[in-house]
């Protein structure tokens, strides 16, 4: 009878996790579908390629913006009614986007998308740890990011296939349908969640002179810009300088992502127990993959080396880093400083494209993995002098 409870037990409390992987699965699928259906959007709205791409940046940017302010209004709700609102918001923004008559209306609801996703990125790993037991926090937000990793091995390609086959607009029909299943899961598994001590904006000072969160953000801000300054132009490298045909270079991204699984797996496994070796050695990592990608016009088996080293390093980087900012916070800040995190990172892609194109178009794309590589350097070596050891926070909050 004990052991028929502990199993009930385990699948409530486990289903609701489940739930929020899923829920990233759709999140991440969302954001990336943009980058495989560029050509027929813009054909839609007589756009070219690069004008309709502006739907893509003005994501970022609205996430960056949207994060910290939305979050400090979220914080006075129920963690359980926000997270079905926040889902909820973004099925109403697929929707929107489904049947979007012009390219302003589209970019708005994505907009209305990046809202959705601002938030749920600020909530989804404090809710997961809060759930588990103490002892399984680690691999709770381990699947939650392994939803994310799986958006990038098999959201966006089956996004484009049924873009490709059936138009686009189709495809953002699809993932609003996910959305309202997810949303009616969660409505019945999400159990209620104690509410922490509302954030205010006088409060923020506080979060700005915690010493360890300004450590997080630097190191976040470097290595983002570091990773999409080559991330974002991997197709193009690939097919110019390591000469790889259009299969090579899709095995080669599917590579990447399946190495995010194994990034997200070794973190349950070794974070807890040797933190703050397991952020450098990821860190590390991600500048090491990028400095090496230059090694990939050598050889094809080199280019999906480097590519697993790097899916596996940044996948592991990034849950390590939401890690550290729930041990360094007390709980009622978590979600706060989760989402400038967010923001930060959301700058990061941003700086990161901006700063690869420059190197595309000045010193030459061969050159991306070099300059990319030496801004992630510089991150690491701010990891690793500044980053230290503590008492975790929410043992005392």
């Amino acid at each position: 009878m004990s052991q028929g409870r502990a199993r009930t037990a385990s699948v409530s409390t486990w289903l609701p996790i489940v739930g929020l992987a899923l829920a990233a699965f759709m999140f991440n699928t969302s954001e990336f579908i943009p980058v495989g259906l560029l050509t027929d959007i813009a054909g839609t709205f007589a756009l070219s390629e690069a004008q309709a791409g502006m739907m893509i940046s003005v994501y970022a940017w609205g996430v960056m913006i949207l994060s910290l302010p939305l979050m400090v209004a979220a914080s006075r709700l129920d963690p359980r009614r926000l997270l079905l609102l926040v889902i909820a918001v973004f099925m109403a923004g697929q929707v929107a986007s489904a049947v979007a008559p012009t390219f302003v209306l589209l970019v708005l609801a994505r907009l209305l998308v990046a809202a959705a996703h601002a938030i749920f990125w600020s909530i989804a790993s404090p809710l997961a740890t809060r759930i588990a037991d103490p002892s399984q926090a680690s691999r709770a937000m381990g699947l939650v990011v392994t939803g994310s990793s799986i958006a990038m091995i098999a959201g966006m390609p089956l996004g484009r296939v049924i873009g490709l086959a059936v138009g686009w607009r189709a495809t953002f029909s699809c993932v609003a349908a996910v959305a309202c299943a997810v949303l009616v899961m969660m409505t019945i598994a999400m159990p209620r969640v104690e509410r922490t001590e509302p954030f205010t904006v006088r409060q923020l000072p506080d979060v700005l002179r915690n010493r360890a969160l300004m450590v997080i953000y630097a190191v976040t801000i470097l290595v983002a810009t570091g990773y999409y300054t080559g991330y974002s132009y991997i197709e193009p490298f690939m097919q110019r300088v390591a000469d790889m045909p259009d299969t090579s270079i899709t095995a080669c991204l599917t590579v990447f992502g399946v190495a995010g699984l194994v990034g997200s797996f070794l973190f349950s496994r070794l974070y807890d127990n040797h933190r703050i070796p397991f952020v450098r050695i990821m860190v590390f990592g991600v500048a090491a993959s990028l400095l090496l990608l230059g090694t990939a016009g050598a050889a094809t088996w080199a280019a999906f080396a480097v590519c697993a080293l790097w899916g596996l390093s940044a996948t592991a980087f990034n849950v390590a880093f939401q890690a550290e900012i729930i041990h360094d916070t007390p709980a009622y800040v978590s979600a706060v400083a989760m989402s400038i995190f967010s923001g930060l990172f959301n700058l990061g892609i941003g700086c990161g494209t901006w700063l690869g194109g420059q190197v595309v178009d000045g010193l030459g794309i061969n050159l991306i993995g070099v300059v990319g590589g030496l801004v992630a350097l510089a991150g690491f070596v701010v990891c690793f002098v500044s980053m230290r050891k503590g008492k975790s926070a929410n043992a005392t909050a």
